[in-house]
Parts: structure tokens; sequence; C-alpha cells
């Protein structure tokens, strides 16, 4: 008899399901919820941080994904596998600086701040992870060599 996923999860059993397409990929699918949660705060921005603060913020944020997806598509090649989810890792940290100034300027309320900063917090700890471990994620090279 075969279980649902749902009782695999009470069981403490995880079904690995196949990753294959960056989409698939649970760290993509948090910086997204993520960047999106970043265009919906920054809507509220003052329309004078248009050009600053909220292009700066969208872009870095849009760019994590943008990098994971890179990095899908490079795995081939260790170093730029790795290279492409360091960059990652750098716009995630740039998107939680440009919140902070957002906070600090009475854009963001303290709470909206902590929230989307440890989902950014999460996001980075991911792509480490990845990044410290590239070989489980990288594409081999089946063919014989001549």
């Amino acid at each position: 008899m075969l279980m649902s996923e749902t009782a695999k999860r009470r069981n403490g059993e995880t079904a690995r399901k196949s990753i294959r397409h960056f989409r698939d990929l649970d760290v993509y699918q948090n910086a997204l919820a993520a960047g999106l949660r970043v265009y919906e705060l920054t809507k509220r921005f003052p329309i004078e941080e248009r050009y600053a603060l909220i292009d700066q913020a969208r872009r870095s944020s849009r760019s994590v994904c943008a990098n994971i997806a890179e990095a899908w598509r490079k795995r081939r090649y260790k170093a730029a596998f790795i290279s492409k989810l360091s960059d990652a890792e750098g716009e995630a940290a740039e998107t939680q600086v440009h919140l902070e100034f957002g906070f600090h300027h009475g854009y963001l309320s303290r709470d909206e701040l902590l929230k989307i900063d440890d989902a950014y917090e999460k996001i980075i700890s991911q792509l480490v992870k990845m990044i410290d471990e590239p070989d489980k994620w990288l594409i081999k090279n089946l063919r014989p060599r001549t």
C-alpha cells in the first residue's frame, strides 16, 4: 500500500522529489516568494525613493532568483556553478541592506523588516549549503572519454 505524502511527512519520512528545473529548488521558491514580498513592501515607500531605494531593493531581490537560475544551468562547471550561487548570496545580502535602510527611514515596521530579513537569512543559508556541497548538484559527464 502506498503512503500519501502527508502520511510520510507525519511519520518523519521525506520523499525526495525529483528536481528537474531550477523552479523545483526550495531555495528558488523561497527567493521568488521573498522577492515578490519585497515588491509589495516597497510599493509603500515614498515616490522620491523610486530611483534609489525602491529600484535597488527590487533589482537585488530579483537578481537572487536570476542567479539561482543561471547557476542551475551551469552545473556542468563547478566553478561557474559556485560563482553564480555566490552572486545570489551577495544579492540576497544586498537586499537585506536596502530593506534595513527602508526600516531606518520609517518605511517598514520592525516586524516587517524582521520577517523579510529572516526569509533572506534562510535563503542565504540554503545557498551556502549548496556552495559547500556542489558535487550533489553538478551534472556528471556520463560519456566515457576517448
